[in-house]
C-alpha cells in the first residue's frame, strides 16, 4: 500500500475557506494520478492540518510553497509537531521541485506558440513574492531565471515585496512579453497585487495563471511523492 500524503499550503488567513477548498481540489487531482491517498490542508484554516494528520498517520508532507524559507523550514515543522507529527517526512516544496523548470519552459513555450511568437522573440517576466527580510524567494526566482534564459530572448524578474518591484520591472518590455507568476496558489497577491502592479506599469503583454495552477502540476507532485516514497522505503546503509 502506498504511503499517504498531505499537501500543505499557506492559505488566506482573512478568508480561509476558498484556499482550503483549492488545496483539497489539488489533493484530489494528485490522488487521481494513482492509488495514493492525498489530503489537502492550509495553515490558515483552523484545525485543517490537525485533521489531516489525524486522518493520515505517517503521511508524507508536500509543502505547496514556492520558496524553501521560513514557512517550510521553521513554521511548518512547528505546526506539524503541535499537530502530533513531530517526525513527519517533509518533502522539498513545490517551488524547489526538480521538475518545475521544465514545467515552466513548456508553459511559456506553449503561450509563445499560441501567440505566434518564436521563443527567442519572447521577453519573459518572472513574477515572484520576494521579501524585505529573507532571501529565499528572490534567490529561487533568480535561479529559475538563469535556467530559462538560454531558451528565451530575455528574462527579467519583478517582485511584490522587494526591488526590483513589479510595477517597475514590467515597464517598457517590448511587444512580445509573457509574464509568469511563480506562485503556488491563487491568493491575494495573484488576484490583487499582480494586476494592480501590471496596470500601474502599463503592461500590455500576456500574464499567465500562477504556475501552481498548471494542469501539469498534479502529475509533477504525484511523481515527487513516488520518488520520495521509494527513498523512504530503502533500508538504511549497513542494515
Amino acid at each position: 500500500m502506498t504511503r499517504p500524503a498531505i499537501i500543505v499550503a499557506h492559505g488566506q488567513p482573512s478568508d480561509p475557506e476558498p484556499q482550503q477548498q483549492a488545496v483539497e481540489a489539488l489533493a484530489a487531482a494528485v490522488a487521481a494520478q494513482g492509488d495514493r491517498r492525498v489530503i489537502g490542508a492550509t495553515l490558515a484554516k483552523p484545525g485543517a492540518l490537525e485533521r489531516a494528520i489525524a486522518a493520515a498517520p505517517g503521511a508524507m508532507v508536500y509543502p505547496m510553497f514556492m520558496a524553501a524559507g521560513w514557512f517550510t523550514g521553521t513554521e511548518l515543522p512547528r505546526r506539524l509537531a503541535k499537530a502530533g507529527a513531530p517526525d513527519a517526512c517533509v518533502l522539498r516544496p513545490f517551488g524547489r521541485d526538480p521538475g518545475l523548470p521544465d514545467l515552466c519552459r513548456r508553459t511559456i513555450g506553449d503561450a509563445a506558440r499560441a501567440a505566434g511568437w518564436n521563443a527567442q522573440q519572447v521577453t519573459l517576466l518572472l513574477i515572484a513574492h520576494g521579501s524585505q527580510r529573507a532571501r529565499a524567494s528572490a534567490e529561487g526566482t533568480e535561479e529559475m531565471a538563469e535556467l530559462l534564459r538560454p531558451r528565451f530572448g530575455r528574462v527579467v524578474t519583478g517582485f511584490i515585496e522587494e526591488a526590483p518591484f513589479l510595477k517597475d520591472a514590467a515597464k517598457d518590455l517590448g511587444a512580445h512579453v509573457i509574464a509568469l507568476p511563480l506562485f503556488a496558489t491563487r491568493a491575494d497577491h495573484v488576484t490583487d497585487d499582480i494586476p494592480e502592479a501590471l496596470t500601474e506599469a502599463g503592461f500590455t503583454g500576456t500574464c499567465l495563471p500562477p504556475i501552481g495552477l498548471s494542469p501539469e502540476a498534479p502529475p509533477m507532485i504525484a511523481a515527487a511523492l513516488t520518488r520520495a516514497e521509494s527513498v523512504i522505503a530503502q533500508p538504511a546503509s549497513g542494515a
